[in-house]
């Protein structure tokens, strides 16, 4: 099961943010995330808040779920207050969202969208497991106003999949991404995972391979992180199966950017590679350079202002929370001006365009370039780039650079 909440301070009843929150709230991006947790099965590495079937228990079904999260959408409206502005993008995770039907998560879109508007040409995406979409589904989420989709592929081989406990196959990808882009969809990612147990090289470019000839205008390729709690990580405790192994996984990132470099895909954050600036996930950019969202749903966490909060976990307690006219948050933290700056040092040198140069100690900017660690041209523009080299070691020198 997933980890515990975090603690914090205690959120009051109503929900209200201090003050300072809500300073300069129409002048900065404000974004809807919607946490989806309902899952057919749990894949062994994930320890997202999902919940099967049999773990609901009284209290939250699929079928309320759309109500309940617009209900949230309303408390946020009544939180925030005239000042917030159009909503400019709209992620849609889980769990797996497209277990609901298109008609709900159309419903909590247009929730947001009678709350607060969404801006002209918002971006709108779900997460969607291939097996649990076909090309009628992947047409009435187009109509309800979805405009991207992000498929969990993961792998192209099979005994990569099983140890993962994903429940596609692998041939079912390429078959969902011609449906949506018949459906009219503008945009379409492929996540993949790489350093999973058992995987080779050979295997890592097959999926790479084939991930491309599905033609994704984007692309994310992300290290398996083996999270404490998992079947996972009770397999590789018992010895069962052999832990990542880090020389490997260097060896994979490199692999895929040159892979996806060669097919014009750019590397725009670290784990994200896409064929223009308009194919990035706008969604993701906003969190990486410190704008305002609203997570809707158990488990989900908001920022908003330099407060930043998260909902209980489990659905029934979420449901009941907001069925009484209470916020479901559980708790939240205020972050004091340092925390901000390195908050925002962490995530911007993720970036392709990197961080400024007046967050950082100049003279340790100047050794991580010395040893080839960050860009020496974009460093005299005002901004520290990571070179290739740079973001295989992003944790460490961002602790050097601060």
């Amino acid at each position: 099961m997933p980890a515990t909440l975090p603690d914090g301070d205690a959120v009051p009843a109503s929900g209200d943010l201090p003050a300072a929150a809500l300073d300069g709230l129409g002048s900065r991006p404000l974004a809807f995330y919607v946490h989806v947790p309902f899952c057919v099965t749990r894949c062994g590495y994930c320890d997202f808040n999902t919940y099967t079937a049999t773990e609901l228990g009284e209290g939250a079904t699929r079928e309320s779920y759309a109500a309940t999260a617009a209900a949230e959408v309303r408390l946020a409206r009544r939180v925030l207050g005239d000042a917030a502005p159009p909503v400019s993008t709209v992620f849609v995770g889980g769990g797996t969202p497209t277990l609901l039907p298109p008609r709900d998560l159309g419903a909590v879109l247009a929730a947001i969208d009678a709350e607060f508007g969404l801006a002209p040409g918002a971006e709108v995406t779900t997460e969607a497991n291939p097996e649990s979409v076909d090309r009628r589904y992947l047409d009435e989420l187009r109509a309800e106003g979805f405009t991207r989709v992000s498929f969990g592929m993961q792998s192209a081989r099979e005994h990569v999949l099983r140890v993962l406990d994903r429940t596609h196959t692998p041939g079912r990808v390429p078959q969902v991404v011609e449906w949506t882009r018949a459906a009219g969809f503008e945009h379409v990612n492929l996540d993949l995972i790489y350093g999973t147990p058992g995987e080779t090289d050979d295997d890592w470019r097959a999926s790479l391979e084939a991930a491309l000839a599905c033609g994704p205008d984007h692309v994310s390729a992300y290290a398996l992180i083996v999270e404490d709690g998992t079947r996972l990580a009770a397999r590789v405790r018992r010895g069962e199966i052999a832990a990542p192994d880090d020389d490997a996984m260097a060896d994979r990132y490199l692999l895929a950017d040159e892979l996806l470099t060669k097919h014009g895909l750019t590397w725009y954050e670290i784990s994200n590679w896409a064929a223009s600036d308009d194919a990035a996930c706008r969604h993701n950019v906003l969190y990486w350079t410190g704008a305002d969202w609203w997570g809707v749903g158990p488990g989900a966490h908001s920022h908003v202002g330099g407060t930043r909060w998260w909902n209980v976990k489990h659905p029934a307690a979420y449901a009941a929370r907001l069925a009484d006219g209470s916020t479901p948050a559980h708790a939240r933290e205020i972050l004091a001006g340092d925390d901000r700056r390195l908050e925002r040092i962490m995530l911007e040198l993720r970036l392709a365009t990197g961080c400024p140069a007046d967050l950082l100690d100049a003279a340790a900017v100047r050794r991580a370039i010395g040893e080839g660690l960050v860009e020496p041209g974009p460093w005299e523009q005002g901004r520290a780039v990571l070179t290739l080299r740079g973001r295989l070691l992003a944790d460490a020198v961002v602790r050097d650079l601060t």
